[in-house]
């Protein structure tokens, strides 16, 4: 890793001089700093105007750790917008940090590979017991022998109160004071590092938290008065005064990537970033990201609801060059068709085998009857995320339910070893690679009033469910602001040994991911997918000679013919070695086997519910 060459220019910075405090504050005339110094005594320092909003002045007694606040008018004293660190949440003061004195010892670290990210999300305040970023440290040697390539933490800006999904953050630039200070993040990070792990962390530019939020104080100008969102009105992108709006986003993510030296970005809801800029915030933002690494190979990865493939299409080509997507149809194929769900935007997916095998051939599902879907293929494969749980998929449920809460153990073991084998890049929720008996729940900690408006919205989302048309049964809908939601969302990591099984199925297929010569290798163009009949689902995976080819059965044993193999080329006149198969007695299985006949009746016969993975080598 490389001097870091981006420095933050806003916010409160230390300098030879002292502490240089910079600020947009469009609203206000004048503008003063007033600082609690850390031996109790008090300070104000006048601010001077840049111009076009900008206010900044240096004082040469304010120190490290001393607290401040900007007074804007002589009227009310806020949060710095660029606040490092919110020891007393939203509404207290900011405390001044020196981002350059922590010893970083990851010098070596390169950063993340696109084509072999495997992803492990969480949430930090429900990891652990404690919910801590000192605690997740003491558990990335569990994770990196799981055999992911990364992490990726659920946004950890400062939100209100001391439970929250992350995605009501406020104080963007000021990691959550309930998992710990900025410095024990960085200790995370460098630890992770140190260990062979990546570091992606969710950012949330779409929106701000319903509280705690000063932005509009100081420049109203920082939200849109044209664009509206789910949650509000957007931000300001493409307005009057939108250069320090867009400096404000591309500053936070250019912050998480130099000061934290984090490997990648996950871009929360890009389709609610509405810019119609000739360039798109979300193109500049990753492209300054990138710059700002230092040398680093950092990944930026959208959530996106319009399967727009625009996003990752490289920008040579009309793009915005983002190195992946998260793409939920290949989760929402999987759930249709083995939890039979059908309500809500389950209702475009028909869940059937051939409908999975064709996401997997293209990374986005064909949706009809409205016309949305794939618009093109691209490759590589890396580009598409693919999961069977994330945060939404899981906590969007009512009861916070898990796939394998709902379906067979057999099959959830089908399920995870097609998503560990594809093509597309894997993302793992929390728990699932031990089937953990925890769900995962909606949950909060805003003040009464607030609180109350999230706890009935919440209840009214399943009114349309033909399960919750009765107002009664809503009422058992836990509600997000109880403390006992949070801490029923907690994982017992203690689950790792008391479900062995699934965990060695994980780690067994990660690996492989990670070691084998095709597996390790993302392409959409050295792939393919088909179904041979309604319970079945094939994948054949090459590279050079090397194929590997994954029979995922879903259903009833059953006796496959040499018809049904026909899309590998050349493959049945080779020999076929079984590399693995879920049903062994090591994943937690009955030790059925497949077997492999060879001739043109039968080809294999391969138990019910059970996925096997083979290998042969072709010749020139």
């Amino acid at each position: 890793m490389t001097e870091q060459p981006w420095k933050l220019q806003s916010g409160a910075n230390v300098t030879p001089g002292g502490i240089e405090f910079s600020v947009w504050a469009l609203n206000a005339g004048t503008v003063s700093v007033e600082i609690d110094h850390a031996d109790r005594t008090t300070s104000s320092a006048t601010m001077e105007s840049e111009g076009e909003g900008r206010f900044s002045v240096t004082v040469p007694s304010a120190k490290v750790g001393d607290r401040y606040r900007y007074r804007l008018d002589g009227g009310e004293a806020y949060p710095d917008p660029y606040s490092r660190f919110q020891p007393d949440s939203v509404h207290g003061s900011s405390e001044i940090v020196d981002p350059s004195a922590f010893p970083w010892n990851d010098k070596g670290w390169i950063g993340l590979d696109a084509e072999t990210l495997s992803i492990y999300e969480l949430h930090v305040g429900t990891f652990s017991k404690n919910g801590t970023f000192a605690d997740l440290e003491y558990d990335l040697a569990e994770l990196q022998a799981l055999g992911v390539t990364a992490i990726e933490l659920m946004p950890v800006a400062q939100t209100p109160g001391s439970r929250n999904w992350g995605y009501d953050g406020v104080d963007l630039f000021a990691p959550n004071h309930v998992y710990g200070t900025p410095d024990e993040l960085r200790r995370l990070v460098d630890a992770a590092h140190r260990v062979g792990l990546g570091v992606i962390l969710d950012v949330v530019y779409n929106h701000l938290g319903p509280e705690g939020s000063y932005l509009s104080a100081y420049s109203s100008a920082y939200f849109s008065d044209r664009h509206q969102t789910d949650w509000g009105a957007g931000l300001n992108w493409d307005g009057e005064h939108n250069y320090w709006v867009r400096q404000f986003a591309i500053d936070n993510a250019c912050y998480w990537i130099s000061e934290f030296h984090i490997d990648g970005l996950r871009l929360d809801a890009t389709h609610a970033m509405i810019d119609d800029s000739d360039l798109h915030i979300v193109q500049e933002l990753a492209e300054a990201a990138r710059a700002a690494s230092g040398g680093r190979n950092v990944l930026i990865i959208a959530e996106d609801g319009r399967h727009d493939i625009k996003r990752v299409r490289p920008v040579e080509r009309d793009g915005e060059g983002l190195d992946g997507v998260w793409a939920d149809d290949f989760h929402h194929q999987v759930r249709v068709l083995l939890s039979n769900a059908h309500e809500s935007y389950y209702s475009k997916y028909e869940g059937t085998t051939t409908g999975l095998a064709d996401v997997v051939e293209h990374g986005f599902a064909h949706l009809v009857p409205d016309g949305s879907g794939r618009t093109e293929d691209t490759d590589p494969a890396s580009v598409f995320v693919f999961c069977i749980q994330n945060h939404d998929q899981v906590g969007n449920r009512p009861f916070g339910e898990r796939l394998h809460h709902e379906i067979n153990v057999d099959r959830y073991r089908v399920a995870s070893a097609l998503l560990l084998f594809v093509p597309e890049t894997p993302l793992i929720f929390m728990g699932q690679e031990f089937a953990a008996s925890t769900p995962f729940l909606y949950f909060t900690d805003h003040p009464p009033e607030l609180g109350q408006l999230v706890t009935e919205g919440r209840r009214r989302e399943f009114a349309g469910f033909r399960a919750f048309d009765d107002p009664e049964v809503r009422e058992t809908i836990p509600d997000p602001q109880d403390d006992l939601t949070f801490l029923r969302s907690k994982l017992n990591l203690e689950e790792r040994r008391q479900n062995p099984g699934i965990l060695e199925l994980y780690r067994t297929m990660l690996w492989m991911r990670r070691r084998d010569a095709v597996l390790s290798r993302g392409s959409l163009q050295q792939s393919n997918a088909w179904s041979p009949n309604a319970q079945v689902v094939i994948v054949h995976r090459w590279h050079d000679d090397q194929h590997r080819v994954l029979i995922a059965n879903f259903g009833q044993a059953a006796s496959m013919p040499a018809e049904w193999f026909a899309d590998v080329p050349s493959g049945l006149s080779m020999d076929w070695s079984l590399e693995m198969q879920t049903a062994e007695s090591r994943f937690g299985g009955q030790d059925h086997r497949v077997t492999l006949a060879g001739d043109e009746a039968v080809w294999l016969n391969v138990p019910a519910r059970t996925a096997a993975v083979f290998s042969f080598a072709s010749t020139n």
